[in-house]
């Protein structure tokens, strides 16, 4: 079976509701992950937007998570599984951070990842400090894409 992540907000490739950007409630939306490999300690999530790169200069980071247990398979809208911890994200916050394009619609990578083992990295971490932490440590990987536009 193949691992996957999907929201009751939005299908894959579909767009993200209004609600869910930075600029318009900054909620963070349901998740749900599918079909977790056996042999799973933990998972991260980062959501980030490659579009960003023309606009801004850089990917930006929207959201990283991680030691997520994976028994706990379902992020309910505007909250985190218990006992995981959230990094900092290109707004310069802890948490989710949504969608805000400066330009035009961009498409939204949540990027999920089984590990082998918990990361032990501190709350406030960045996305390169957990996907440093994650190298060697990735049992498998999928993606959930969603566009938003201004």
């Amino acid at each position: 079976m193949t691992f996957y992540l999907e929201s009751k907000a939005f299908e894959n490739g579909g767009t993200i509701p209004k609600k869910y950007g930075y600029k318009h409630g900054n909620i963070s939306p349901h998740l749900k992950i599918n079909n977790i490999p056996n042999n799973t300690v933990s998972l991260a999530l980062i959501m980030d937007d490659p579009d960003a790169m023309g606009a801004v200069g850089k990917i930006w980071v929207h959201w990283v998570v991680w030691n997520i247990d994976p028994t706990n398979s379902e992020f309910i809208e505007n909250s985190i599984p218990q006992n995981c911890i959230e990094g900092q994200t290109d707004f310069g916050e802890n948490g989710y951070g949504g969608p805000a394009p400066p330009d035009k619609e961009h498409t939204y990578f949540f990027k999920l990842y089984a590990l082998d083992q918990k990361l032990d990295i501190k709350n406030g971490s960045t996305k390169q400090e957990i996907e440093s932490a994650m190298e060697n440590h990735i049992i498998e990987e999928t993606i959930l894409k969603g566009k938003y536009a201004p």
